[in-house]
């Protein structure tokens, strides 16, 4: 089986402005997760989904589900839908939140996958590619190559060195993980560990499982920024 977990739970807080999180923004009359959603059950790699969101916005999560079942967005009465799990302090935590959510159901070689609620733009090929490629090592996620010359600096203030660009790789979510595998990479960290937790397969690779790299695609871009909603924006406009 395939899982995904998508993460709502955020603030948005970089978005200034905007009265609500920004997941729950709406563009075209739609929430920001909406779209979301939609890709992520339209996937045909993809067997059920869950959303991690606070209680507050569970109910608009629900009508926004029951919207796409009308409009034949997602499936039937939303069935790939297997519920909520409750966000943590940091996106770590609302990970670990959402596979202890999938352990009466999930097996220990199924694969769980972890998509952003702000990431609306997702090609399903590359959410298809990271659930196959996953099958064949411990995870899979997408990257980006660098294309900019990279510099390491110790202290912020001078150059100290000349990075190979060509190893430098960007992440994207989603990332794909052997469920079993990666629940317990995160168990294995105290919670300080997990706050301290920067991008969700860094447990993986501590834990020694051998993550495959996916070709990455511009338009999987995350709604970080004002600049980043206002692109959103103009493409729901040009898709009109």
């Amino acid at each position: 089986m395939n899982y995904v977990i998508i993460l709502s739970g955020g603030t948005g807080s970089r978005l200034r402005g905007i009265d609500r999180p920004k997941q729950y923004y709406k563009v075209g009359g739609r929430t920001i997760l909406s779209y979301c959603i939609e890709r992520v059950d339209q996937c045909e790699a993809v067997d059920a989904w869950l959303v991690v969101a606070d209680t507050d916005w569970q109910q608009a999560v629900l009508d926004e589900i029951r919207m796409l079942a009308r409009a034949g967005m997602v499936s039937e009465d939303g069935r790939k839908f297997l519920g909520f799990a409750k966000p943590g302090k940091n996106r770590q935590l609302s990970i670990l939140h959402g596979l202890r959510a999938l352990q009466d159901r999930a097996e220990e070689p199924d694969i769980v996958m972890i998509q952003d609620a702000a990431r609306p733009c997702t090609p399903l090929r590359q959410i298809g590619a990271c659930m196959e490629a996953a099958k064949g090592a411990d995870g899979a996620m997408p990257v980006l190559p660098m294309r900019d010359t990279v510099y390491y600096s110790e202290d912020g203030t001078r150059v100290d060195a000349l990075l190979a660009r060509e190893k430098i790789l960007a992440g994207q979510a989603p990332e794909a993980y052997v469920f079993g595998k990666y629940l317990r990479a995160n168990e294995a960290l105290t919670e300080e560990e997990i706050l301290g937790i920067n991008g969700s397969t860094e447990p993986a690779v501590r834990a020694g499982m051998q993550i495959a790299l996916v070709e990455g695609d511009e338009r999987n871009f995350k709604i970080t920024t004002a600049e980043d909603l206002r692109r959103f924006e103009r493409i729901m406009e040009d898709d009109r």
